[in-house]
């Protein structure tokens, strides 16, 4: 089974939402993780409504810090955020790193005026991710 880590920042919304998709659609040949380089200590709110709206319960995910996953070899290191790709640690060795960067629902919200309005932006992060992920294998 092929293991990858998705990357970002606070691993509260982006990489999580990753993980997700990549552990429901490629059930059996990706085992999927995710971690942020300055983890913000939860996972998002909105993250998690959005993707159970997608059938995906990222409810018990927690914030991780990419330091926990120093000693597994992964096949696949995807950031997520520009800034996560800056810091992205060099120990990784062979692993193969790619980068895909989406916006950050939290920043685009910001001026949102209802809780409806905040979800859209996590939706089409959503949507987004599920597209890229769609093609992994």
């Amino acid at each position: 089974m092929k293991k990858i880590l998705f990357l970002c920042t606070g691993n509260s919304c982006r990489s999580q939402m990753a993980e997700g998709w990549a552990n429901q659609l490629h059930k059996g040949n990706i085992s999927a993780f995710s971690a942020g380089t300055e983890p913000a200590g939860e996972v998002n709110k909105y993250a998690i409504l959005a993707m159970s709206e997608a059938g995906i319960d990222i409810s018990n995910h927690r914030s991780k810090h990419l330091d926990e996953f120093k000693d597994i070899e992964f096949d696949l290191v995807i950031t997520v955020c520009d800034n996560a790709r800056e810091k992205c640690p060099l120990y990784w060795g062979k692993t193969k790193k790619i980068h895909k960067s989406f916006e950050d629902p939290f920043v685009l919200a910001k001026d949102s005026r209802s809780d409806e309005e905040v979800l859209n932006h996590y939706r089409r992060i959503r949507d987004e991710l599920k597209e890229f992920v769609s093609f992994l294998s």
